[in-house]
């Protein structure tokens, strides 16, 4: 079992070892932490069904926790654009989704996307377009890939894109914490300090994980790089994610961690959910901005229907959608991360 594994392992058990016996935690700083009384709506899907394009739903049996496939979205029975993006932003798919369904009629309840980490896209890529979660495997190779502008050129550039890289919004860092803030987090600097528990993106597999390297090291030098990605996760005062999307607000209000660096946007999005989540803001000297950018899939299926979504994620209707959760628009010859 490797280190991650038994971090998350241990954090698991404690979770539900709290909720089996209403037990009372403390922190290493002797912080006390009461954790939350189970609830539903703690866990995903959080879209409560309107990230789901299928116009045919059938039997709906989605059970939070135990029986949910929140990154999934839409029919595999004869999609005609499959999109594969970078998961940080899939709250705002379902509205992109609509809006580009009303231009385009003839494409209503036939879109299929997948928002996982760019990195594990890329791997099922390379295993066949195909998935499994849980006990269901599933096939949809892609029309469309969308990541940061740097993984969609290396991926060009591998022969698995089709040129141009198209650049449409950016992105900026924040802190993500529990709702009232227990760790008393006020910025980068705080996330080295002993005590203070965190929830980060693996570097293995999750791109944001560059950036917010890059943000430490501006904040307090590799020192404080390696506090957060090397020290705590020995130590297990930092749990690395598989998909931080869904786990670091999650952890966060389970009360496993007193912080987690994501994008800004996720954070903007779990608090007009009305989740117990709040935000410390990352000053711009110390903060890292990505480009998103989408490009077509070599040999895709639906290259028409995939160059038509590519061109309306630049175009006014999507960037008002995207401002909402605080992207701005990129320019389209963008040449940052």
């Amino acid at each position: 079992m490797n280190l991650h594994s038994k971090s998350l392992l241990a954090a698991v058990m404690c979770v539900l070892g709290a909720v089996a016996f209403g037990t009372v935690q403390a922190t290493e700083t002797g912080r006390p932490v009461t954790p939350p009384k189970y609830s539903e709506t703690l866990y995903p899907p959080w879209s409560k069904g309107e990230n789901n394009p299928a116009l045919h739903k059938g039997l709906e049996f989605t059970i939070p926790e135990v029986d949910s496939m929140p990154d999934f979205h839409g029919s595999v029975n004869d999609p005609k654009l499959v999109i594969y993006v970078g998961g940080n932003y899939y709250f705002a798919m379902g509205p992109l989704v609509k809006a580009f369904e009303a231009e385009h009629p003839e494409l209503r309840g036939r879109i299929f996307y997948v928002t996982i980490p760019p990195g594990l896209l890329i791997k099922a890529m390379d295993m066949g377009n195909t998935f499994t979660s849980g006990n269901m495997t599933f096939t949809v190779p892609p029309d469309v890939y969308a990541a940061g502008l740097k993984k969609v050129k290396e991926q060009i550039a591998a022969g698995k894109l089709v040129a141009p890289a198209v650049p449409y919004v950016t992105n900026d860092l924040t802190i993500m914490v529990p709702k009232g803030n227990p760790g008393h987090v006020t910025g980068l600097a705080d996330l080295g300090k002993p005590g203070v528990r965190l929830v980060m993106p693996n570097p293995a597999w999750e791109g944001v994980a560059r950036q917010i390297e890059a943000s430490l090291r501006k904040a307090g030098g590799v020192a404080l790089e390696q506090a957060v990605y090397e020290t705590k996760v020995k130590n297990g005062e930092t749990i690395l994610t598989h998909i931080h999307h869904r786990q670091t607000p999650l952890f966060l209000m389970q009360g496993l961690g007193d912080a987690g660096v994501t994008w800004k946007s996720e954070a903007i999005f779990q608090e007009e959910a009305g989740h117990p989540i709040a935000h410390v803001d990352i000053p711009a000297r110390y903060n890292t901005t990505a480009v998103y950018a989408a490009a077509l899939v070599k040999g895709a299926a639906h290259p028409a229907a995939g160059k038509l979504w590519i061109q309306f994620l630049r175009s006014p209707t999507a960037l008002k959608i995207f401002e909402r959760y605080g992207f701005k628009a990129a320019p389209i010859n963008a040449t940052k991360e």
